[in-house]
């Protein structure tokens, strides 16, 4: 028999490991495109059991939000069933118990790769539990205001008052103050406005309140109410309380309203508004060394 070389040997042992694994791979493919299909399965009936555990919440509460919330858990458990389901069948030796420790060791590093996900991703839980807002609120968050148009695991997304969409992680919204101006159906609001030194206090209280009063916007309970502010530069000054409805179209078009029938009002009165008055006083310079 003829000696064959090292290197010849060693391509003849490389070819023999490849085709061992080759073999291996082929008689586990079965089992591999089994646990492929199962898992596939698990993902589509995920689907269905998204839409129909946002139908069956429907029927118990009416938030959208917290609809959605139910079928995306509904999803995941599904997804996560169907993982282990494929895990069993590609791994018969692999115990529940093991897939767990693996799971808790991967827990570690994903956690800290996708930090922020899981951030956001319980933020959004606990905002769609807690319900410190709903869609249709308007509210005020960091630098941001607007009317709350849709809320999910990820984010909270806004329409502001001028038509652009923001969109806000959960996270940032969760560990902020928030300003929630509908949360009651009547917010109440404030205008300023001042009088000159040499007019009646109360006829222009009085004159104010009434043109107040007669604003379409302004609630008739509670009643406006105006008090004296303080002694301006050119002006006794008063801030005049009154209530409106809650949204931001009705608070800004009744100040509109206010700061109008306030301003024609004192006019026909005959009261006046002041414009800031300054005293220029002359010296003559050449006569301060007499």
């Amino acid at each position: 028999m003829p000696y064959l070389p090292l290197a010849d040997s060693s391509i003849l042992s490389g070819m023999e490991i490849f085709e061992e694994y080759a073999n291996a791979f082929l008689l586990m493919l079965p089992t591999l495109a089994i646990s492929m299909v199962v898992l596939i399965v698990f993902i589509i009936l995920s689907r269905f059991a998204d839409k129909w555990a946002a139908t069956v919440a429907s029927k118990f509460v009416d938030d959208s939000s917290l609809q959605n919330l139910a079928g995306t858990v509904a999803g995941v458990v599904l997804v996560v069933i169907g993982v282990f389901a494929a895990a069993t069948i590609l791994f018969p030796g692999l115990q529940a118990g093991d897939l767990v420790a693996v799971l808790g060791l991967s827990s570690v590093a994903i956690g800290f790769a996708f930090k922020d996900i899981f951030q956001n991703f319980l933020a959004g839980i606990l905002l769609l539990m807690q319900r410190p807002f709903v869609v249709g609120d308007q509210i005020e968050v960091t630098d941001y205001s607007g009317t709350v148009e849709h809320i999910n695991i990820r984010s909270t997304s806004l329409r502001s008052f001028d038509g652009q969409l923001i969109v806000i992680p959960n996270a940032d919204i969760y560990s902020s103050a928030i300003t929630v101006n509908t949360s009651e159906d009547v917010r109440r609001s404030v205008f300023e406005t001042g009088i000159g030194y040499g007019e009646d206090i109360d006829t222009g209280r009085e004159v104010i309140r009434e043109a107040v009063k007669k604003c379409d916007l302004v609630l008739d309970e509670p009643e406006p109410v105006v008090v004296v502010t303080g002694h301006g530069d050119s002006s006794v000054d008063f801030a005049i309380a009154y209530w409106t409805e809650s949204t931001k179209r009705d608070e800004t078009l009744a100040r509109d309203q206010v700061a109008t029938a306030i301003k024609y009002a004192l006019d026909e009165a005959g009261i006046e508004i002041p414009y800031p008055y300054r005293t220029v006083e002359f010296f003559d310079m050449s006569k301060k060394n007499d």
